[in-house]
């Protein structure tokens, strides 16, 4: 702790502080005026670069943490950067059992960790998917796994990714898929940015596309598949949503993060051998 008069000494310094002129007067009237010593000076020396250095660390660091991502435009979590790679580079992922877009056979996989609440992974929906669709996955080149990276400051993002497995549970991937898109379209009806919804906002959904998911819901039957997605997306660096790993033909792995353009997937997808 500072003591009150290491601090008048150091205030003594300010030639221009009022405040500190009539400090200074007064003790000059009563014949204490108190001189800096020299090893206070040091003292303050010390502190004040001491207080650089830590200072210039913290804006260092933030620099570092941004540069994990390949995009700023996601919601960025940060992991530890040794639990991102396996043995050789190569990003450790798989396709799991989840649903899956395109044909099942189809050489290379586009693995989509995703949170329905973010409106990022709703950007790519909007504007990216449809041209891989299009290009990639109803020509046989690509399958695209969804996969569940529910973030914690998205209530909904829960509850909807096990409403999705609940319909799938009903149905099967297209019943998912459409499922799928009757949650990001309805929040498009919200404009942009996050959108907001419940789990009966769920319920509902699925009823108008003819599922029953209530019991299913309530009794969180799918809520250990769900964390067990967000557990993978983790432990094979996924920073924040949306993130992707693409599966070429050799089984290398490209890893991609945020609302990435349409551009950026082409070449990724090129690169893989699509």
């Amino acid at each position: 702790m500072v003591k009150y008069k290491e601090v008048s000494e150091l205030d003594e310094l300010n030639e221009d502080d009022e405040e500190n002129k009539g400090h200074k007067a007064v003790n000059e009237d009563s014949g204490e005026f108190i001189k800096l010593r020299t090893d206070s000076l040091w003292k303050y020396s010390a502190f004040v670069l001491l207080a650089i250095v830590i200072i210039g660390g913290f804006f260092m660091f933030r620099g570092n943490v941004g540069g994990l991502g390949n995009s700023g435009t996601g919601n960025v979590i940060v992991n530890p950067p040794q639990q991102q790679l396996g043995v050789g580079g190569k990003v450790q992922v798989s396709v799991d059992d989840d649903a899956i877009l395109g044909d099942k056979n189809a050489p290379i996989a586009l693995i989509e960790f995703s949170d329905y609440q973010c409106p990022f992974c709703r950007r790519f929906f909007n504007d990216a998917l449809p041209q891989i669709k299009s290009n990639y996955i109803d020509t046989g080149k690509v399958k695209l796994v969804y996969r569940d990276f529910p973030l914690s400051f998205h209530p909904g993002a829960q509850p909807a990714a096990e409403g999705a497995e609940c319909v799938r549970g009903q149905s099967d991937d297209d019943g998912y898929f459409k499922m799928h898109d009757k949650i990001f379209e309805e929040q498009n009806k919200q404009g942009q940015g996050t959108a907001e919804f419940s789990a009966e906002d769920i319920k509902k959904w699925a009823k108008e596309l003819g599922y029953d998911i209530n019991n299913c819901l309530d009794s969180g039957k799918f809520r250990n598949e769900v964390q067990k997605d967000l557990a993978d997306a983790t432990a094979s660096g996924g920073q924040g949503t949306p993130y992707f790993v693409i599966i070429g033909k050799d089984g290398e792995t490209i890893p991609l993060s945020g609302a990435q353009p349409f551009n950026s997937f082409d070449a990724a997808l090129k690169s893989a051998g699509a």
